[in-house]
């Protein structure tokens, strides 16, 4: 799959029970930041198990752009060179960071305090997604940012000559923007302090002090209150990038709705900041037992043995909405399949990701025969039960990965086939979708 070619048509059908081992790619999270941190270092990092998609890629280019020295030496295995605490150079050409959020807020964010500028841009998707929840935190340290209407890329970002600390409480629950944050106070002098209501997940803080930075997090009445010693000098670490739980979210509700199957999904990501679908999964009925846990590059991991179960609907507690933000889209393609109502509340950031995702899943849902009921922050999901969904729907991705791999998982439970129009996009967090599940028996396959 090409994540930027042309759309790729994808169907996925009904068949037999899902049996095997799915070992699914690094986490997307952790190898964005385990390349950024590498380039902010000194010294050689060397990472193993970096997801290689299309999202990190980027990442990776955008580092060797700043002056890192990023090196493939196999599969999954990578070094960065870095160039130290403020010592990014100056790019030549424009950083097209692709689909990813993630990638260019927080590549915003660790040269927004160096005396440099650079110009993002993306895909038709990341073009409409709003940067000024990033720009005006780093405005606060002095940084400067021109874009189109609306806070948009294309975008110039002109760094802080003379950046100074700030203090900030997020609008909003995005470790997008608390990163972006922290990865500007490094270059700063003094403590830069990020404030967040509700916590979120929290890779860049276990990361930043794996590197050597001195990272404090205390909760007060305000919520997390997380401080950053500016200009630490970070040393290059060696990276093991556990499996990441998004990616897992696919073939483990897939197993959970297709009759008979069991798999095992091994080295899984338990960070409790990532793991809230697991959570809400088990309280729906789900038969999901976690073997061997473990802790691996100073993340909590676990293997995932997951069984076919009939599941209820539930009220999803909306304090759960951070530790499961990018796993709303499969988990409404899960409840369409329970009986009865699952309530998804809290989750209004669903509006501003790689699509509105609210909208998307619920004209999807509709499109195959299923009732929902949404507002602004709201997403409600009447399951049909067991084999109850009639699908027989071909649904719009929107440029979308997790829109097009969640449709294609209901599918396999559907009573009818569901297409989606693009799984392109699926190549920018999960490149072996494809191969992995269909490894897995599932009927999923591209079509004319």
């Amino acid at each position: 799959m090409a994540g930027h070619g042309d759309p790729i048509k994808m169907t996925a059908r009904r068949g037999g029970a899902l049996q095997g081992v799915a070992e699914v790619p690094g986490d997307k999270s952790i190898s964005h930041r385990a390349l950024i941190l590498g380039a902010l270092s000194v010294g050689k990092t060397e990472i193993t198990g970096l997801l290689e998609g299309q999202d990190v890629l980027d990442t990776a280019k955008a580092m060797a752009a700043f002056g890192a020295t990023v090196t493939r030496l196999g599969e999954g295995h990578w070094t960065v060179e870095g160039v130290g605490v403020g010592g990014f150079a100056e790019p030549e050409d424009v950083i097209d960071c692709g689909n990813s959020g993630t990638g260019v807020r927080l590549i915003m964010g660790c040269m927004a305090t160096s005396p440099i500028s650079a110009t993002f841009t993306g895909d038709a998707s990341l073009r409409k997604r709003p940067m000024g929840r990033v720009t005006d935190p780093l405005a606060l340290f002095g940084a400067r940012a021109y874009g189109r209407a609306g806070g948009r890329l294309p975008m110039t970002l002109v760094g802080a000559a003379e950046p100074v600390p700030v203090t900030y409480a997020t609008p909003m629950a995005s470790a997008q923007v608390k990163s972006a944050v922290l990865l500007a106070g490094l270059n700063a002098p003094g403590q830069t302090v990020v404030i967040e209501k509700t916590a979120t997940r929290d890779h860049t803080e276990r990361m930043l002090r794996g590197f050597g930075a001195e990272v404090t997090v205390e909760v007060t009445a305000e919520g997390n209150r997380i401080t950053l010693q500016g200009q630490p000098e970070l040393t290059a670490q060696n990276v093991a990038v556990p499996r990441d739980p998004s990616s897992a979210a696919f073939p483990v509700c897939a197993a959970l709705l297709v009759p008979g199957s069991e798999i095992l999904v091994p080295g899984v990501s338990q960070n409790p900041t990532r793991n809230g679908l697991f959570l809400t999964l088990r309280e729906m009925g789900a038969d999901i037992a976690f073997e061997n846990e473990r802790e691996e590059g100073g993340e909590p991991v676990a293997d995932l043995r997951v069984r076919f179960s009939e599941l209820t609907g539930i009220e999803v507690p909306p304090d759960r909405a951070a530790s499961q933000i990018d796993e709303y889209p499969v988990l409404a393609a899960v409840a369409a399949c329970a009986r009865g109502a699952t309530v998804m509340r809290g989750v209004h950031e669903l509006r501003v990701k790689e699509s509105d995702r609210i909208d998307a899943m619920a004209r999807g849902l509709e499109a195959c025969g299923v009732r929902v009921e949404e507002d602004d922050d709201t997403l409600i999901v009447h399951g049909l039960g067991q084999g109850g969904v009639p699908g027989g729907a071909t649904v719009a991705t929107h440029l979308d990965h997790r829109i097009a791999m969640s449709f294609l998982v209901l599918g396999l439970a559907a009573q009818q086939p569901i297409s989606v129009d693009d799984g392109s996009p699926i190549a920018t967090s999960f490149p072996v979708f494809e191969p992995l599940m269909q490894a897995l028996g599932a009927g999923i396959l591209r079509s004319k």
